[in-house]
């Protein structure tokens, strides 16, 4: 499997370049790319001798020190041009932002299998990558007449990464579409679990980049502490597994074991334990619809001794609520909301917006830019309204 990687320098990035450089008789690393970690950058391309990298900061691009053989692209359409490569089997996205659309789109129409911990993606372009996976999936079943293959089912070609949304693609291997009741999203709660509303509104950021159960990237820790990130996984849901949001709940527990489960109409439920590592998605996402050994722990359930659960609590975590709102309100709202969110995560570690401000700004942002023509918008609609919904958050008071 010859794999492009986007995003290798942070937090998603670095444990795929984990996974493969533990499997090299499996996978060949054809490309690597990153924003600004040049030095991160020539260890993985030391480590795993890509053909080509990629690095967004141009000047530190022009000091990299490559092994023979490596080359190096830039420009604006770089990271179109790794994930289209005839040498390119799989491209692994870990990216954040609205930037990794275009190159999603652009590997999907290459006929490029593409493995994802973007939310962004779904979230705005939901509408645009959809129809481009099921018309690949549907080709593959055309063309072997096996409805059972690996790339006959859109999800085989769109694999997510997410710790959540993988569990629920594990636990519908071999399950029919009309059995799904409901889709159970499970959530840590994050460091506020048990918080009151006062003890919110005086969070630092050193205090809410303390997950309890996860080592994760500031942005998505930030999220989670608000419950924002559960919301976007909402929208994602909607999209990857083809339901409607009211079929989607969500339910908070603390020991991030359970990553997710689905509800059958029979009223079984099948859900996917395993411990807190992001190695074993990714993996999963790798070598679908095989599995091979992990270097991540394998779950003790005589050590974890209990699983809880309970509601989640949208009265002190509005972003869920807005974030449900924004997904039934279509692709302006949501990228409304994905945008606005990057910027109030951003101010808030940087100390100028508070802890309760960053659902204050996403509602605002989605109320003012949620509505509008086309509902539905091309790609270069969705990046005019992000850079509108940018401008508004950074200004927000």
């Amino acid at each position: 499997m010859r794999i492009a990687l986007l995003g290798s320098g942070g937090s998603i990035g670095r444990q795929a370049v984990d996974v493969l450089a533990r499997n090299p008789e499996a996978f060949r690393v054809v490309a690597l790319a990153t924003g600004s970690q040049g030095q991160i950058l020539e260890e993985q391309a030391r480590l795993l001798g890509p053909a080509v990298v990629a690095l967004a900061d141009e000047r530190s691009a022009a000091r990299l020190d490559l092994p023979a053989g490596t080359e190096i692209v830039g420009g604006p359409d770089a990271l179109e041009a790794l994930v289209t490569r005839p040498d390119v089997d799989l491209v692994v996205v870990a990216t954040g932002g609205l930037v990794a659309l275009r190159s999603v789109l652009a590997a999907l129409e290459a006929g490029k299998v593409v493995a994802t911990a973007n939310k962004e993606t779904l979230v705005a372009g939901g509408h645009l990558v959809m129809p481009l996976v099921v018309r690949l999936a549907a080709g593959v079943a055309g063309a072997t007449g096996d409805p059972d293959h690996a790339l006959a089912n859109p999800l085989g070609w769109l694999r997510p990464i997410d710790s959540e949304h993988s569990a629920i693609w594990q636990c519908l291997v071999g399950e029919e579409h009309a059995a799904i009741a409901r889709l159970l999203l499970t959530a840590s709660g994050g460091p506020f679990l048990d918080a009151s509303v006062a003890d919110l509104a005086t969070v630092t950021p050193e205090r809410a980049l303390r997950h309890p159960t996860w080592t994760m990237g500031a942005k998505i820790t930030i999220d989670s502490a608000t419950l924002a990130n559960k919301g976007l996984e909402i929208i994602e849901a909607r999209w990857l597994y083809d339901v409607p949001l009211s079929a989607i709940s969500v339910v908070v527990h603390p020991q991030s074991v359970v990553h997710s489960a689905v509800q059958f109409v029979d009223g079984s439920l099948k859900a996917q334990l395993g411990t807190p590592d992001m190695r074993l998605p990714i993996q999963y996402a790798l070598t679908y619809p095989e599995r091979i050994p992990s270097p991540a722990v394998a779950v003790d359930l005589i050590a974890v001794g209990r699983l809880d659960f309970r509601a989640p609590d949208e009265g002190r975590f509005p972003a869920l609520r807005i974030a449900r709102d924004a997904g039934l309100a279509g692709p302006r709202a949501s990228t409304a909301l994905i945008s606005a969110d990057e910027v109030a995560v951003a101010r808030f570690l940087g100390g100028s917006l508070d802890f309760n401000g960053i659902p204050r700004l996403l509602g605002a942002a989605v109320e003012r830019f949620g509505s509008g023509e086309p509902a539905q918008p091309d790609l270069d609609g969705l990046v005019a309204i992000d850079a509108e919904v940018r401008s508004f958050a950074e200004s927000y008071r």
